[in-house]
């Protein structure tokens, strides 16, 4: 019974040792996971600030390519800039020898130049020397001249006295038949420049009298027809209010036209203008060709000042604009352009002096005018 007690003693005691060993493996387990986890993170930490360094060495990377891309550029235009000075250098050195060629036939010559200047010095003593003994007898043969000059002087001073004045009088002679001849030329010619000057004021005479007639039977016949057209436009015209000749002028006052303060046709003014266009279509063909008419249309205005913020800087430019679109019109309807033109006058033509609304109304107005080019 004592033995068998001791056994299960024995067993019963195990049992803890084992738990305690179990217990000591557990901890030393999740030590090692405890660090595990740690070095974990700390290489989590450090292989996030490889990576931002990897970053800003990708960055600097790409910035150097960069670099180094312009610096290729610059290497190429400086091999460029290099070529081109080599062929500088190689033309240079060309002219370099060419020029030390020049400069050795240039030596050699002057070396020669020297040899023949010594050779002259040494001839030039000798002459010298020659030249004092002749200086020496010409002394001797001078005063020996200057004897016989005087002897020979006063013989030969009549003499030439009598020749000079016997040249100088056929001179004289000369120089009086040339003139003669001369004078005879110059009547002459003043005779034949008389009888064509008399020819040519005749013609011209008789031109001027012929364009004088011309100018006058133009004139004539542009008032027939300008009187013929200005009778039709006033038959056509007839009772519309605002609407008059005066004297080579037919007369549009602008609101016949024209809005206040536009150059925009109205509805009324385009009724008015094709009836204008078919008159003058009508006696267009009665118009002989060789007269060059033209139907000159007047924009002119009143001397108010333009209204500001408005679309016309000027009554100029409002008076222009106007003239331009009642040429236009006319066109459209199928009058010629060539026998249309458009002229501006702003406020510098008013048609009375005084300042009131009437006055304005009258100066401003589109004029029509049949003339010539």
């Amino acid at each position: 019974m004592a033995l068998r007690r001791r056994g299960v003693a024995a067993t019963l005691d195990a049992w803890p040792g084992y738990v305690d060993a179990l217990s000591t493996l557990l901890m030393v387990i999740t030590f090692v996971l405890l660090v595990f986890v740690l070095a974990q993170a700390f290489l989590s930490v450090k292989l996030s600030r490889k990576d931002t360094q990897l970053q800003v060495l990708d960055r600097q990377i790409a910035q150097l390519s960069d670099m180094l891309s312009l610096e290729k550029s610059r290497n190429a235009d400086l091999t460029l800039a290099v070529a081109g000075l080599n062929k500088q250098v190689l033309a240079a050195e060309g002219e370099r020898d060419t020029l030390r060629k020049t400069v050795a036939a240039d030596t050699a010559k002057l070396q020669q130049d020297e040899a023949a200047a010594s050779a002259a010095a040494a001839n030039n003593a000798a002459l010298s020397a020659q030249v004092a003994d002749a200086a020496t007898e010409q002394k001797s043969a001078a005063a020996r001249m200057a004897m016989l000059e005087q002897a020979a002087d006063a013989a030969t001073a009549s003499r030439d006295k009598v020749n000079a004045d016997a040249a100088q009088i056929a001179l004289l002679n000369k120089q009086l038949e040339q003139l003669r001849l001369q004078l005879s030329a110059i009547s002459n010619d003043l005779d034949l420049a008389q009888k064509a000057n008399t020819s040519k004021t005749a013609t011209i005479k008789d031109l001027t009298q012929k364009l004088n007639v011309a100018l006058a039977d133009k004139v004539e016949e542009l008032k027939r027809y300008r009187s013929e057209f200005f009778g039709r436009l006033r038959a056509v015209l007839k009772g519309v209010k605002g609407v008059q000749i005066v004297g080579d002028r037919f007369v549009f006052q602008s609101e016949v036209l024209f809005p206040v303060d536009s150059a925009e046709l109205s509805a009324s003014g385009k009724a008015q203008l094709r009836k204008l266009a078919k008159t003058i279509e009508q006696i267009a063909p009665e118009i002989p060709a060789k007269l060059h008419w033209i139907l000159r249309v007047d924009g002119h205005a009143d001397p108010q000042p333009i209204r500001e913020n408005g679309k016309y800087l000027s009554n100029w430019e409002l008076s222009a604009e106007r003239a331009i679109n009642v040429v236009r019109y006319l066109t459209a309807q199928g009058v010629p352009a060539d026998h249309l033109a458009a002229t501006a006058f702003g406020d510098t033509q008013p048609l009375v002096p005084g300042h009131t609304a009437a006055d304005y109304a009258r100066d401003r107005r589109i004029e029509l005018r049949l003339t010539d080019r």
